[in-house]
């Protein structure tokens, strides 16, 4: 079987979910090929794992100040260059394309009639799941961005629907090795400096900020450092908790690893807005709306956390994908979800 697989690249969920399918892939032999689109290319990073990959402008949503700017959006989204991208991917050769909510990939196999199957957590919203800050432009965004023949969502709980698990890497680390203190700071769309000056009264604690831009942090507590995939991996091991925004990957990895959450959606984007939701409804985390002093110090109070032991789910649609691509029964499903365990913990 050969599979060309594109990756959203905008934000580093997309790219941390293909990292794991890639090595379940490359174990059985399958022969794949990777495309990241979505943010400017000197601004990747820890990409080795993808034994070379292809990299195009494609499309992505425009930020500031923590919130999507629609008009920006239009002004720089390069649609003749988009256009020109979708036409120069051959992908006649391929089996099978997958794209975890990349519309490059996803437009030139429709247009080529090569069948294209759809990961991703965006996928799992034509179900009945938790559902805010919808808009008819926003549902037209998820319905076109990048379509698909068949659609397999990813969320942290069923809901009742057929949705599995996250794909996260799967971790042996245990809750109690949390530094109590320690907090992971991950607002790449917010103004670093607002961020520190918002935790400057939080003298008790060690503030470790990943930020696309680094600016010189006054205080000791507060830590400045570049995005890199393997440190925030060894960061998040002992933390005790993240302030994040509400993206679906991170808070799948702090969920399975024990560590409290407090997410803050980006304004204007409904699958952000959708996701705090969720995480309120399940208890799994705290969510504030904007940058708030008074929530965050209820929150850096708050013992409470959640530890949930998912399946292997990158194994589990390798195995799915190796057997032909089976309907996904209800008992198929829920067999699968029967594996998952969840424990309140305390920090």
């Amino acid at each position: 079987m050969r599979i060309f697989y594109g990756v959203q690249g905008t934000g580093n969920g997309h790219i941390t979910r293909a990292r794991v399918m890639a090595k379940e892939l490359y174990k059985v032999g399958i022969d794949v090929d990777f495309q990241f689109t979505g943010r400017p290319f000197d601004k990747y990073f820890d990409m080795s794992v993808f034994n070379g990959h292809q990299l195009r402008h494609g499309l992505t949503f425009s930020v500031n100040k923590g919130q999507v700017s629609y008009l920006k959006t239009l002004l720089t989204s390069k649609p003749i260059t988009f256009v020109k991208d979708v036409k120069k991917l051959d992908l006649k050769c391929y089996d099978l394309v997958i794209s975890d909510f990349e519309p490059v990939t996803a437009w030139a196999a429709k247009t080529q009639g090569v069948p294209v199957l759809g990961i991703g957590h965006q996928y799992a919203f034509k179900h009945k799941i938790p559902r805010e800050g919808s808009d008819p432009l926003a549902e037209l965004v998820m319905k076109l961005y990048a379509p698909v023949d068949i659609g397999v969502g990813l969320h942290w709980h069923h809901f009742g629907q057929p949705v599995l698990p996250p794909i996260i890497e799967a971790s042996d680390t245990a809750a109690s090795a949390a530094i109590k203190n320690k907090i992971i700071v991950y607002l790449p769309f917010e103004d670093t400096q607002e961020v520190i000056a918002l935790l400057s009264p939080f003298k008790n604690f060690e503030f470790h900020i990943y930020t696309p831009d680094v600016v010189p942090s006054s205080f000791d507590f507060i830590i400045c450092k570049p995005l890199s995939r393997e440190g925030f991996q060894q960061d998040l091991i002992d933390c005790a908790g993240i302030i994040s925004n509400a993206g679906f990957e991170l808070a799948s990895e702090a969920l399975q690893m024990g560590k409290k959450i407090l997410a803050k959606p980006l304004h204007a984007q409904m699958e952000q807005i959708s996701n705090a939701a969720a995480l309120q409804q399940l208890g799994y985390g705290h969510v504030m709306y904007d940058l708030d002093t008074a929530v965050i110090d209820h929150w850096l109070h708050n013992a409470h956390a959640v530890q949930i032991t998912y399946p292997n789910t990158a194994k589990i649609l390798v195995e799915w994908l190796q057997a032909g691509m089976p309907e996904m029964t209800a008992d198929y499903v829920e067999n699968i979800w029967n594996t998952v365990d969840v424990l309140h913990v305390r920090h």
